[in-house]
């Protein structure tokens, strides 16, 4: 290889490089959180939404959860009213599961956009998601899959 040829593929590389450990470090903000199946409803705890970081406790935008018996797993937002919404982490247009990122849904299969609400942002799906109704408390939030 040329030295004219190295440096350009090295420039490559360092271009690459940030734009890589970014992606990455987005995928490590997915977090199962525990819950407690009870007939029907999933209980999670609002401790979930919480996470800390050294001396900061900084508050999640949402989890995940999923459970042995669940085929996809269910990713809850919390909005800014303090208010949850569930989704099936299944895409409806060919059944693939979703992903988070950017407080969307997004299907690596086809490319269709949810919004946190689970509603169609971009096709090829044409359906919304199966969502789920949420109620809470002052400890816990309750997500009624049946």
């Amino acid at each position: 290889m040329h030295r004219k040829d190295f440096i350009k593929q090295f420039g490559y590389l360092i271009a690459v490089l940030p734009a890589s450990s970014a992606l990455l470090s987005s995928c490590a903000g997915l977090y199962y959180a525990s819950f407690v199946e009870e007939g029907g409803v999933l209980r999670v705890s609002k401790g979930e939404f919480q996470q800390v970081k050294g001396e900061k406790q900084i508050e999640r935008d949402f989890v995940v959860i999923q459970g042995d018996s669940m085929r996809y797993p269910i990713g809850i937002f919390k909005t800014q009213n303090n208010v949850y919404l569930a989704s099936l982490m299944q895409c409806t247009h060919r059944g693939c599961e979703l992903n988070i990122g950017g407080g969307i849904f997004n299907c690596p299969c086809h490319g269709s956009e949810f919004d946190r609400s689970g509603r169609v942002l971009e096709g090829p799906a044409e359906e919304n998601l199966k969502s789920f109704e949420t109620t809470a408390d002052n400890e816990n939030i309750y997500v009624h899959v049946s």
